[in-house]
């Protein structure tokens, strides 16, 4: 199996039990091995108290590229450890976009950047995630 297509199969298998991912509307543009860009609707049901989209919708987002793209190799991998530093307010009717990329893997560790955009290009948030790699199969027969 290629990497790309090891990449895929890995965010299929998560996808297919992902129910918070799913329940907000996100939607998976693109995984490969390290990477995974996702997309989600910012409704009216994510708005704060100042009708801007509640940073923890933005942080969630950002944590499911950043899950996506650390359980790209085939091993169940987990959040060590993120932060996020908030940039622009997104609005309820946007479309956002989190673009996840590794920085750096060694070992059972990786460390991992995500964008989340505006459909305009606006970056509105950066996050780092550091990672943990468990040993498990994540396409290990049931």
């Amino acid at each position: 199996m290629t990497p790309e297509a090891l990449a895929r199969a890995c965010a299929d298998r998560m996808w297919s039990t992902d129910r918070a991912s799913q329940a907000l509307g996100m939607e998976i543009v693109a995984v490969g091995p390290g990477t995974a860009t996702l997309t989600m609707p910012v409704t009216e049901d994510m708005a704060n108290g100042w009708e801007i989209c509640h940073g923890g919708y933005i942080f969630t987002l950002a944590d499911s590229a950043f899950a996506f793209a650390c359980n790209s190799y085939g091993k169940v991998t987990v959040a060590q450890s993120n932060s996020i530093t908030y940039l622009a307010p997104g609005a309820v009717g946007d479309t956002l976009t989190a673009t996840a990329r590794e920085v750096a893997r060694t070992g059972r560790t990786g460390l991992y950047d995500v964008t989340v955009t505006r459909e305009d290009g606006t970056a509105i948030a950066a996050f780092r995630g550091q990672s943990r790699t468990l040993d498990r199969q994540i396409l290990a027969a049931p």
